[in-house]
């Protein structure tokens, strides 16, 4: 049975809208003429104290005045780069599914799992915590766009599990990633620094799960990719990396930025931050990778592809990588297989997946309708 503090509000309700359409068609335009404020006045809101507070005006943005070139930038690319997990036909994967061994089909449920578990985080968490900190309405514009993409990218995983796996695989995989100690860490860890108050930690913990932790999972399609295995669900990871490598190089840009504004005591103490946070995801990140890997030997060249992108994410956040050309060489099949030009790596401007196509509009005539 309903409460009757909800029936009295909707009934409050009802009559409130009754009463403002009578006296909006007879002329009356403000609720003073009336007598009647208490009707139309929201229950339990008192509005007043907040405007008063609150004296300068709400601005609109205004993309014909942008203070730094850089937001319009990124928005273009983001733009461009639109896509839509739906329009990849991953069911032309079956086959080669069909035939890859339990484990391997086990391994690549838990790492689209973790790397779900990832993008939900940063789609719903983590690019909406870098808002508050935005100085121009265009940079909050960059940041809603990323966030936006980071769940389309959360449910790209889904599109693949339901279109090449069955519900017990699923549904073993998604308590797998609630269990596994290595992958809720390295969530925990980041989250922790969302939550936390400091606007440039804030950035240095996205731009490191951007363009350095999604990576162990990224390593595996690229792997099958390379030997004519999973496709076009590779293409759609192609697509996700293309995205999340805008993320980290934007992301880390206003890191700078912010870091340009800071005392020289403030940044050393931001990049002893940064190389602290980046060995504690790193030792984690190793653990995970051997507890996913270790049983399809592979390990040995993810951990290379690890230390890699952890160069990549320091040089993001305008430091110097960490790790040494030798101990960052990757297998060149997966390097290549990062793009579908075998020539280039994933960055900035990395093309999309091939299997991806989005038609192009074209003017019509008159003639054109008459069949």
């Amino acid at each position: 049975m309903g409460s009757p503090c909800g029936a009295v509000g909707v009934l409050r309700s009802a009559v409130s809208i009754t009463a403002y359409l009578d006296y909006h068609h007879l002329g009356i335009t403000t609720l003073k003429e009336t007598g009647e404020e208490s009707l139309f006045a929201p229950e339990g809101h008192d509005y007043d104290a907040y405007l008063a507070s609150h004296d300068k005006p709400v601005k609109a943005i205004n993309w014909n005045e942008i203070p730094d070139d850089k937001d319009l930038e990124v928005w273009d690319r983001l733009t461009g780069n639109f896509w839509l997990p739906e329009k990849v036909p991953v069911s032309n994967d079956i086959p080669t599914w069909n035939k890859l061994t339990g484990k391997e089909q086990e391994t690549t449920m838990r790492v689209f799992t973790g790397l779900t578990l990832l993008d939900t985080i940063q789609g719903t968490v983590g690019a909406v915590s870098l808002l508050p900190d935005a100085k121009t309405l265009h940079e909050e514009a960059v940041y809603t766009n990323i966030a936006f993409m980071e769940s389309v990218h959360a449910k790209s995983y889904s599109n693949i599990f339901m279109t090449l796996a069955n519900t017990p695989q699923i549904n073993d995989a998604f308590r797998w990633s609630e269990e596994n100690e290595n992958l809720q860490r390295k969530a925990k860890i980041i989250l922790s620094y969302y939550d936390g108050d400091d606007p440039l930690k804030r950035k240095v913990a996205s731009v490191l799960l951007e363009s350095f932790l999604f990576y162990s999972g990224f390593y595996l399609p690229m792997y099958f990719s390379s030997h004519a295995k999973l496709t076009n669900t590779a293409d759609i990871i192609r697509l996700i990396i293309r995205d999340e490598s805008v993320h980290g190089y934007y992301i880390g840009y206003k890191y700078q930025v912010g870091l340009r504004e800071q005392t020289p005591e403030r940044q050393e103490e931001l990049k002893a931050y940064t190389f602290d946070l980046l060995f504690e995801l790193y030792d984690n990140e190793i653990q995970y990778t051997e507890d996913l890997y270790d049983e399809l030997g592979w390990t040995e060249d993810v951990k290379r592809f690890l230390r890699y992108n952890a160069n990549k994410a320091l040089n993001n956040l305008g430091y110097e990588g960490l790790f040494p050309a030798d101990d960052t060489k990757v297998s060149p099949a997966i390097l290549s297989s990062l793009s579908p030009n075998a020539d280039e790596n994933h960055d900035f401007f990395s093309g999309s997946g091939s299997s991806y196509v989005i038609g192009r509009a074209e003017e019509t005539t008159d003639e054109d309708w008459a069949f």
